[in-house]
């Protein structure tokens, strides 16, 4: 992050959380032990502002090694809670925290050799989170309530209070249940009706109410606090004016495949049955949150292995979509955190990477999360593959108008790449991250009904759009908006008009004017009309998002003849350039720096075609500012997207 950018956000820090990313208050980081110590390195300040490190083994087993270990900097990072026990906090080796993160001691509990951990960070930040610890006194034997103050800066949308130096259940307070009752993190029993522990006082953007239940003379107790925001008073983001953090309720059998609108896409879930029996589970987007397939859980009350066999939510740009019950009429209470990050990218390799097959996992490296990739051989006849984060285990084919497929290589969830298993030596895979202003990925049910907008994450209206029906036959269609055509990606031929676009993608309110005109996405929403390529009811689609960013991407158009240099606003020439004819019949050429754009034979591929890479043309020059379209290529009208 550029120092002009950091001094400015921890100003805005300073003056009451605004400014902040999410990204640097609260990290889902995967790891995998290797029985030593390890540096996690997630962004988040822990060793300045404090905060919570939650870590869980993804194995089950024996529960010492498989419980939930919670070590927070106000008790001192080497003393943990289990949230699965009651038990009273036990010392172990420190978990050293750093301005970037923390060190994992050599420990069953964190590094165990070639086993999976999942840890989640929450930074100390108004209205965000707090940590408390405080000491009981016993004056509230007589059920009156005793203040405890906060830092969060807003009314508390959730918190949970433990007893630290003896046995005792972790009990919860949600906004949705309101101060009348608890409920237990270490059970799964429904919310208790009682004034032992809130004394029926609501708490307040300073101090929240105990009782007895947690005010025992000489006791030590450690409370986190989880704020709601509301309406935009959240203050994050660039402008100050985003949320993050949502503490609600549902009943399933209301909310079936209906989106809980929170008003952010969601990253990691906490939900648990208030009115019957049920686990605390937290799904997460790292580990997966798959659309219309199973979601690894892990249950804050126990120590047993992660699950996959129940499909909870499909994620969307403005809530969750609750899947995994019809007829369950009891009401459900969540955490929801939102997904980062707020900010568009300073630089292209933080959201773009191309890398050739490793020799281990993840396979493909990327030195980022991976949100969306396509992978394949260069040196001999091939399909390309492409899958995504919220399709994980799924295939989709680009040049193909196959359904929907799977395979176990398309996992997700690593810090640094993707991909479970080998496929081949000469394999490359082009991976893009999330980001506004840059590129977004979009999946949805469709409803059949008339033209319906479609929400997205892209914070500017796409220019140009990758749209696959995901389970049946069928096209990928690529809407050019700049100039108001599509195309087709599986197939080299030319460009449709104004008039099949908007068959497909609504019409009305273009700039080409008349009935044809076409609905120019904005920066919320993109619209689709009731045809089953796009809209079908019951039908699954997928939906890549791009945009042009000053000095990091550009989507754009151009008139080639003789020797033409593009203009993308680059300072070091591009590093993948997807060129495709509009004017007439014409392939999808892929260039990329990896393979060579070069003065001299570049290296090409046909993004519709299995062809093995074509080596011995020179059709494409570097150029500071972008590209140079050569001679020896055929002149006409093309669209282009390219990547610093």
């Amino acid at each position: 992050m550029a120092t002009k950018k950091k001094l400015l956000q921890a100003a805005a820090g300073n003056a009451g959380g605004a400014g902040l990313d999410v990204n640097e208050v609260f990290s889902t980081y995967l790891y995998t032990g290797t029985g030593s110590s390890q540096t996690i390195t997630n962004g988040i300040d822990l060793s300045g502002e404090g905060g919570l490190v939650w870590t869980k083994r993804r194995a089950g087993g024996n529960s010492n090694y498989s419980d939930h270990w919670l070590v927070d900097s106000e008790r001192g990072d080497s003393y943990g809670l289990r949230s699965n026990l009651t038990n009273a906090q036990f010392q172990d080796s420190s978990l050293g925290f750093s301005s970037s993160g923390y060190t994992a001691p050599n420990s069953i509990h964190f590094t165990q050799n070639a086993t999976d951990y999942a840890s989640w960070t929450w930074r100390k930040a108004p209205k965000f989170f707090d940590v408390v610890t405080y000491t009981g006194d016993g004056t509230t034997n007589d059920g009156s309530s005793r203040l405890i103050s906060h830092n969060l800066g807003s009314t508390p949308g959730f918190y949970i209070v433990k007893r630290t130096d003896a046995a005792n259940n972790w009990r919860c307070f949600h906004r949705s249940l309101g101060a009348t009752k608890a409920i237990q993190l270490n059970g799964t029993g429904s919310a208790i009706t009682s004034s032992g522990w809130w004394a029926d006082v609501a708490p307040t953007d300073t101090n929240f109410s105990v009782t007895f239940n947690f005010n025992e003379t000489n006791a030590n107790y450690v409370v986190y606090l989880f704020a709601h925001n509301d309406s935009g008073d959240g203050e994050f983001g660039p402008d100050g004016d985003q949320d993050i953090i949502k503490c609600g309720s549902f009943v399933p059998s209301s909310t079936w495949q209906s989106v809980i609108d929170i008003g952010f896409e969601p990253q990691w879930i906490m939900y648990k049955k208030a009115t019957g029996t049920g686990e605390w589970n937290i799904v997460d987007s790292m580990r997966g949150v798959v659309s219309g397939a199973a979601d690894p859980l892990l249950t804050a009350n126990s120590s047993a292995a992660e699950v996959d066999y129940v499909d909870s939510f499909n994620l969307h740009a403005n809530g969750f979509e609750q899947t995994f019950s019809s007829t369950d009429t009891n009401t459900y209470i969540y955490i929801a955190i939102r997904r980062g990050p707020l900010a568009p990218p300073e630089s292209a390799t933080e959201v773009f990477a191309i890398d050739q097959q490793n020799s281990s996992e993840p396979y493909w490296t990327s030195n980022f999360p991976v949100d969306f990739q396509f992978v394949r051989r260069k040196d001999a006849s091939d399909s390309w593959y492409s899958s995504s984060r919220l399709l994980q285990g799924k295939e989709l084919v680009l040049n193909s108008t196959a359904a929907e497929g799977g395979a176990n290589i398309y996992k997700f969830d690593y810090m640094n790449g993707w991909g479970a298993s080998s496929y081949a030596s000469d394999a490359f895979s082009w991976m893009w991250k999330r980001a506004p202003s840059y590129m977004d990925v979009v999946a949805y049910t469709g409803d059949g009904t008339t033209a319906r907008a479609i929400s997205h994450n892209l914070a500017v209206p796409p220019q140009l759009m990758i749209h696959k029906r995901r389970n049946a036959t069928n096209d990928w269609y690529v809407p050019d908006f700049i100039n108001s055509k599509l195309l087709l990606l599986n197939a080299n031929a030319a460009a449709y008009d104004t008039s099949i676009l908007a068959n497909y993608y609504g019409s009305g309110n273009g700039s080409s004017g008349g009935a044809s005109s076409v609905v120019i996405p904005d920066a919320s929403t993109f619209t689709v009309t009731p045809n089953i390529n796009v809209n079908g009811s019951g039908d699954t689609y997928i939906a890549y998002l791009f945009a042009s960013l000053a000095g990091i991407s550009k989507v754009g158009s151009v008139t080639h003849s003789g020797t033409t240099n593009v203009d993308c606003g680059f300072s070091s020439g591009a590093r993948f350039v997807l060129l495709k004819r509009t004017d007439a019949s014409g392939d999808w050429y892929i260039w990329d720096s990896t393979r060579g754009i070069v003065s001299g034979n570049d290296p090409y591929l046909l993004l519709n075609s299995t062809t093995a890479e074509v080596t011995n043309t020179d059709y494409i020059d570097p150029l500071s500012s972008g590209f140079t379209i050569t001679s020896s290529f055929t002149a006409g009208d093309y669209i282009f997207y390219a990547i610093a």
